[in-house]
C-alpha cells in the first residue's frame, strides 16, 4: 500500500489534535482544522488570558477533548486530578498551580470537594480545565453554592463534526495506516456513517482489517459491508 502524500498546511490556522493510536501523527502540522472545535482551540491558545479561572470543555466522546486538554496540560504545567470523592485530598494541587480534571461526568464526585477545589482555584488566582460529555447543568449537583460556582465558569462546546471535519479525520486515519484512500469512498462514508469521530476511528479500523483479511483493495462494496455490520451491531445493542 502506498503512503498518502500530505498536503501543505496553514501553520497559522487553529487545528484539532487527534491521536487515534495507530501510529498516528500528532505533530502540529498534521492537526485538523474545522469550525466545530474553533472556540475550544481558541480558548486553549489564549491561556492564561481566560475569561474566567475555570473553563469547562463539553463535547461528545471522540471529539478531541482529551487531546486539547493534554495540550493545555503541557502548556500550563497543570497537575491532573483523578479523584474528587474526598473533601480535601486535592486542594494542595490547586494551591500549587493550574489543575486539570477530565471526564468529570463519568465519575462520582463529592460536591463539597468540587466546591472547595473551585474556591481554591479562585483564591490562588490559578486556573482549572474540566472536560465533560455534558454541560454542567446536567451534572447531579444539589449544593447551591456549587451550582453558583459552575454558572460562573466559562463553558466551551465542541460541536458534532461537520462533513469537512469527518472527511479530514477519515483521510488522516487512513493516512496514518499508510493507505491512500479514494476521495469518493471518503465521501460515501461521510454521508452514511454515524456522525462522530469515535465512530470514524472504529469504522476505519474495521475497513482496513477486512481489506487485509481478504488481501484486496478498499472498495465501496467493502465499505458498505462494514457499515452494514456496524448498523447491525448498533441495532443489536438497542434491542439488548
Amino acid at each position: 500500500m502506498n503512503s498518502q502524500s500530505s498536503s501543505p498546511k496553514d501553520h497559522g490556522a487553529q487545528q484539532l489534535p487527534l491521536n487515534f493510536g495507530h501510529a498516528a501523527s500528532t505533530a502540529r502540522d498534521d492537526l485538523i482544522v474545522s469550525s466545530p472545535v474553533d472556540a475550544a482551540i481558541s480558548l486553549i491558545d489564549r491561556w492564561p488570558d481566560w475569561p474566567s479561572p475555570v473553563v469547562i470543555m463539553a463535547g461528545p466522546t471522540g471529539s478531541g477533548k482529551t487531546h486539547l486538554a493534554n495540550i493545555w496540560k503541557e502548556r500550563a504545567s497543570a497537575l491532573v486530578i483523578n479523584d474528587l470523592r474526598s473533601d480535601d485530598s486535592t486542594l494542595h494541587l490547586a494551591i500549587d498551580g493550574p489543575v486539570l480534571m477530565e471526564d468529570i461526568d463519568r465519575e462520582d464526585f463529592s460536591e463539597t470537594a468540587l466546591f472547595h477545589l473551585l474556591n481554591t482555584v479562585y483564591q490562588n488566582n490559578s486556573h482549572m480545565l474540566i472536560t465533560s460529555r455534558t454541560w454542567p447543568a446536567a451534572w447531579p449537583v444539589n449544593l447551591p453554592d456549587l451550582r453558583s460556582r459552575l454558572k460562573a465558569a466559562t463553558v466551551v462546546e465542541i460541536g458534532e463534526p461537520d462533513d469537512m471535519l469527518l472527511a479530514q479525520v477519515i483521510e488522516k486515519l487512513f493516512s496514518d495506516r499508510q493507505i491512500a484512500i479514494d476521495p469518493k469512498i471518503v465521501s460515501y462514508l461521510v454521508h452514511r456513517m454515524e456522525r462522530s469521530l469515535a465512530a470514524a476511528q472504529v469504522i476505519v479500523h474495521k475497513v482496513d482489517e477486512l481489506a487485509l483479511a481478504r488481501r484486496g483493495k478498499i472498495t465501496r462494496a467493502l465499505v458498505a459491508e462494514v457499515l452494514g455490520q456496524w448498523d447491525s451491531a448498533e441495532q443489536g445493542e438497542e434491542r439488548g
